[in-house]
């Protein structure tokens, strides 16, 4: 049986910065990184954005070139699950009847897709975007000429696929269960600018519209029947609507958790020896009023690996970086400093209709997130406004022709 020092389940952001942060860090033992994704480890933002329009090749899409791994002396084990962990032998049972031992075990398994669950809804022609063999399928209908598409759920997955569709020339229909688009992440008024601006682009955006099946043609999804009976034909569909924590081995092994795996300050799941970051890590985050939540985003993968691999080397400190996150549609690039959770009151900063503006959100009169569109200089400044929780006058706050910085000086 084969033994390494650190063992890293997950080849995403968060477990291949694993892995160069612990190099980085002198670490200079066994490294194994297992993974049941076939590819090196690659970026997973561009998949539905510059990947999926054929404007970077997956070449540019690695995290690093593929001998940089053997060159680190990083191991990697692709196109493996892992079935089984013991945390006392501290020993994997992985998917080809192998077994591994490891002293330190990092997981960064992340998520799978969450499922349509409907008649109909496992016909060929429905696609979601986790991994680049899920785009190319999609990219493989688009190339062989489909036209018509329908995406169920309007989050940023939804919505970035909605704009590089249309980019290709494919009529869109966007299908949202909920009252307006981006509802989990953002305030209504993000949400109207951006329902509003897909529209304009063409897209057919219908909220509170629930998917009742799928009927099937041909062996492939033909038509969505929504749950008011309308139908609407299509050639392919693409669904998201969130995802599943990939933490069953974890949680069968006896580690706590309910919403993904609960984890401490240095990212320690209930399990000696057991560390878990990125999507599947449930943690209470200081940006949150240490509310218990997990963050799907690259900054929260790297950050949380960074800690998970100071830790192992006796270096350790709480985790609590800033949460930021981003999104590309069209011509709008959003960025966002913060969690807006539990905000109860907004400012407005710039001109939508110049599709220049930032939304502030605020909680107790204090700066807890800022949404920027297309406003760089507010994402930037803007951080420190969160890291303060600074109290500012709400019509200073809107005043565009003040910046940022000038208001956390004072």
């Amino acid at each position: 049986m084969e033994h390494y020092d650190v063992v890293i389940v997950g080849s995403g952001h968060g477990g291949a910065q694993a892995a160069i942060a612990l190099r980085q860090n002198g670490h200079e033992d066994s490294i194994l990184m297992v993974s049941r994704d076939r590819n090196p480890p690659y970026e997973r933002p561009p998949l539905s954005k510059e990947y999926l329009a054929g404007d970077k090749p997956f070449e540019r899409i690695m995290i690093r070139p593929e001998k940089f791994w053997a060159e680190k002396n990083i191991d990697l084990r692709l196109g493996y699950n892992v079935n089984e962990i013991d945390p006392v032998r501290h020993e994997l049972s992985l998917s080809d009847d192998s077994a591994v031992t490891y002293r330190k075990l990092i997981w960064a398994g992340g998520g799978d897709a969450r499922r349509l669950s409907c008649p109909g809804c496992d016909a060929e022609g429905i696609h979601y975007v986790r991994t680049r063999r899920d785009v190319d399928a999609l990219k493989a209908e688009i190339d062989g000429g489909a036209r018509r598409a329908v995406i169920v759920g309007a989050g940023y997955i939804g919505l970035e696929a909605a704009a590089v569709l249309r980019k290709l020339g494919c009529e869109v229909t966007v299908l949202e269960m909920l009252d307006r688009v981006l509802a989990r992440v953002a305030g209504p008024e993000l949400s109207d600018f951006y329902a509003d601006y897909h529209r304009a682009q063409g897209v057919d955006l219908r909220l509170d519209t629930a998917v009742e099946r799928i009927e099937v043609q041909d062996g492939k999804a033909g038509e969505v029947v929504t749950a008011d009976g309308e139908r609407i034909a299509c050639d392919v569909v693409l669904v998201g609507i969130g995802i599943v924590p990939s933490v069953g081995p974890l949680i069968a092994a006896g580690a706590a958790g309910s919403n993904g795996v609960d984890i401490d300050s240095f990212c320690r799941t209930t399990l000696d020896d057991i560390y878990a970051i990125g999507d599947c890590a449930s943690h209470a985050n200081p940006f949150a009023d240490n509310a218990v939540l997990r963050l799907e985003s690259v900054q929260n993968a790297n950050d949380m690996a960074s800690c998970a691999a100071k830790a192992i080397m006796g270096d350790k400190q709480d985790y609590n970086a800033v949460p930021w996150f981003w999104s590309n549609q069209y011509d709008l690039k959003l960025q966002t400093v913060g969690i807006s959770n539990g905000y109860d009151s907004t400012v407005l900063r710039g001109d939508p209709a110049a599709s220049k503006f930032s939304v502030v959100y605020l909680k107790e009169g204090r700066v807890i997130a800022l949404d920027c569109v297309n406003s760089v200089k507010d994402y930037v400044q803007g951080r420190k406004l969160v890291v303060d929780r600074a109290q500012i006058d709400p019509e200073l706050l809107a005043d565009s022709e003040t910046q940022l910085k000038e208001m956390a000086s004072s």
